[in-house]
């Protein structure tokens, strides 16, 4: 049986009696004992951050790597994606114009450009092996792109309507007002041969008057961006904005007459 000796009361009375003092003395002492371990506690939870950043580094290192790649290879893919979509918008329009045209015609692909800097020349995939001949004209879904000027078996060389050696007989689409559209060194285009009174403004749209048998009637070339006159003062020209971007052409199509 159980029994209570003077020493056991005795630690347990001072044991309660401890209790008892720290239960009225904490309350009282917690702030100035907060104050005094704030300190050291931000010390050692500074001293843990930088242990743990030093053990994490080379994983948080690779890990960056791994991301900045996959980043990398995400642009990659959206620029690729973008340019297919492009590419089909493309194609899409010429093939509309090919199915809407009464014209017959050759799709091919730029495949490269003249190294002349006096002259503008684009190089197709398709050649006399595709029924493609000198003289023949080259097209894209806005308009007039040029003329082929040299044809071997499986390529062609198109002169661009900006070359300066290039020139369209042309017509105001509004007023009928002929003139004659050609290149220029700056790679403008330029319609010359207006009369003083020719009536042609700013926005007019200008084709290809059909006057010859080299360009079918019809065919858009550009819009006017400015008027003027000539050094001579006996005619005036106007400055032509080509619907075609011809530094950027991709796919044309060439009519086979």
């Amino acid at each position: 049986m159980f029994r209570l000796n003077k020493k056991k009361l005795s630690v347990a009375g001072i044991s309660f009696s401890c209790v008892l003092l720290l239960a009225v003395i904490v309350p009282f002492t917690r702030p100035s004992l907060l104050n005094v371990l704030k300190l050291p506690l931000s010390f050692l939870q500074f001293v843990s951050d930088e242990f743990n950043g030093l053990i994490f580094y080379h994983r948080n290192m690779i890990q960056n790597a791994i991301l900045k790649k996959e980043i990398a290879i995400l642009r990659q893919k959206l620029i690729e994606y973008d340019d297919v979509v492009l590419e089909n918008a493309r194609l899409n329009a010429l093939f509309d114009f090919k199915q809407k045209t009464s014209y017959k015609v050759i799709a091919a692909r730029v495949v490269g450009s003249s190294v002349d800097d006096w002259s503008s020349v684009a190089i197709v995939d398709k050649g006399t092996s595709h029924g493609i001949r000198n003289g023949f004209v080259a097209v894209g879904y806005k308009g007039l792109i040029g003329r082929v000027i040299e044809a071997s078996s499986r390529s062609s060389k198109v002169m661009l309507i900006n070359d300066p050696n290039l020139s369209v007989s042309a017509v105001v689409q509004r007023s009928r007002q002929e003139g004659l559209v050609s290149g220029s060194l700056s790679g403008s285009l330029v319609m010359r041969y207006l009369p003083l009174e020719s009536d042609i403004t700013v926005s007019d749209t200008i084709i290809t008057s059909g006057l010859s048998q080299v360009y079918p009637k019809g065919i858009p070339i550009g819009k006017v961006v400015s008027v003027g006159y000539e050094f001579s003062g006996l005619s005036r020209y106007a400055l032509l904005k080509p619907f075609v971007e011809l530094s950027r052409l991709e796919e044309i199509l060439i009519i086979i007459p």
